[in-house]
């Protein structure tokens, strides 16, 4: 049980005694030799299984055809095959002919966006690599790879706030209508990556509104999680930016972005970007000299295995009933160790894959260590800030998703004890200071 009062009101003594249990614990645990990894939010086996009939719905003897006549084994069909590009149209919510069907990864196509915009600009705009300056905003704590993919182009990587609601939009809009320089935004509008958070509609129309100094301005909208609801009557729900952006009269604002890597197999899904009918064309001038066309054959057997959009929401109340007794277990843990005791928060949230886990400062870089030394890999402290520098080293990313229940059980309550022996030690520490050197740090 969780101590008695806040570590911040208990005295030395208490304090003391304290650190001394928890480093009885901490030795036990590590004397049992774990070895758990959470630091990536990777589907489990049983998820992967989910989808194992789609390796069968194909074979040599399968009529490879389109509804068009298309043969999929052959070239061409530079967007995707009319039935894949409508089940992904409904999937994100967006017409299907606003739809470019690429390969298996999202990331790939975000990388692609800003490496062809560095290149060659946005629909005739100069391109970012013969400018000055190029900036870019990050919401955080936010995906580490977004951040990885405009910092790799030597673009400046500026923070703006995670809230409840979404990013803090009076920063958003300060920074884009005053800065030519700001070229584009980091977005993941539903579940977020990692705290859960929704992007409210208020926040969604503010996106749609946005009068960037920059004619070249893009919201990168990554809808990773737009399906991936835990719970069947208790979801979040997402206005749709691109129809949002076209009533506010800024239809070319927004590039979309979505894969079923989470949904089929991550390593071999379909991705799409979905954007107006003038940067489609801009970017299928590009795609052309890029490709002939992607994979048709994977997207025909994710067509035959789904059917249509209601094979693939039935699809995910599966994953959902695999994952929801993981973050429920997480939560648990959390609550039952460190509730009242000052040191920690978390979100819980209803969908995605991960939970932000928020430390007292100072503290989640020694926490994630300290796992580490016990046998619980995490992903590392920083990890959700631009460079991997939090500025208050107290976020840490929770990922429940890949172990089995009953490892990320131990997983858990070594972190809790972890956070405990860490934040204890840390406030044992201020206490030991001489009262003007706690002032000056506060301040």
């Amino acid at each position: 049980m969780p101590a008695v009062k806040p570590f911040k009101e208990m005295t030395k003594e208490e304090l003391t005694k304290l650190v001394e249990q928890y480093k009885v614990e901490y030795k036990k645990v590590q004397d049992r030799g774990l070895e758990l990894n959470m630091s990536r939010g990777k589907p489990c086996t049983e998820q992967l299984d989910l989808s194992m009939g789609m390796m069968d719905v194909l074979s040599s003897n399968s009529d490879l055809r389109c509804e068009d006549g298309t043969d999929c084994r052959n070239y061409g069909v530079l967007a995707g095959i009319p039935e894949a590009m409508e089940l992904i149209g409904d999937m994100m919510e967006v017409p299907y002919d606003h739809i470019i069907i690429y390969g298996n990864s999202s990331l790939n196509i975000m990388y692609d966006t800003v490496s062809r915009s560095y290149s060659h600009g946005v629909m005739g705009s100069t391109p970012w690599c013969k400018l000055d300056k190029v900036k870019w905003i990050c919401v955080v704590p936010g995906y580490d790879r977004h951040f990885a993919i405009t910092q790799y182009f030597g673009i400046e990587n500026i923070c703006v706030p995670m809230t409840p609601t979404g990013p803090d939009m009076d920063m958003v809009e300060e920074l884009v209508s005053h800065d030519e320089s700001i070229k584009g935004i980091w977005c993941v509008p539903k579940y977020s990556n990692p705290t859960g958070n929704s992007y409210s509609d208020e926040t969604v129309r503010r996106f749609a509104r946005l009068k960037p100094a920059a004619k070249d301005f893009r919201i990168y909208w990554d809808n990773a999680y737009g399906m991936h609801h835990l719970y069947d009557h208790d979801q979040d729900h997402l206005l749709e930016i691109l129809a949002e952006c076209k009533r506010a009269g800024n239809p070319d604002l927004v590039y979309k972005f979505a894969s079923t890597s989470k949904i089929s197999f991550p390593g071999s899904g379909i991705a799409a970007l979905a954007t107006s009918l003038n940067n489609l064309e801009d970017i299928k001038q590009q795609l052309k000299i890029q490709t002939i066309g992607h994979d048709k054959v994977n997207q025909l057997r994710h067509v035959r295995f789904f059917g249509d959009i209601h094979g693939m929401v039935e699809h995910m109340r599966k994953h959902a009933d695999i994952l929801r007794p993981k973050f429920e277990a997480v939560e648990d843990i959390l609550d039952r160790n460190l509730t009242g005791l000052g040191i920690a928060s978390w979100t819980k949230p209803k969908g995605g894959y991960f939970i932000s886990y928020d430390v007292m400062d100072g503290c989640a870089k020694k926490i994630v260590s300290r796992a580490a030394k016990a046998g619980v890999v995490l992903t590392p402290a920083g990890a959700t800030y631009p460079g991997g520098k939090d500025p208050h080293d107290s976020n840490i990313r929770i990922a429940p998703s890949f172990p089995p229940l009953s490892d990320l059980k131990t997983a858990m309550e070594v972190v809790a004890l972890c956070t405990k022996l860490v934040c204890a030690e840390k406030c044992l520490e201020e206490l030991d200071k001489p009262a003007e050197t706690v002032k000056t740090a506060k301040k």
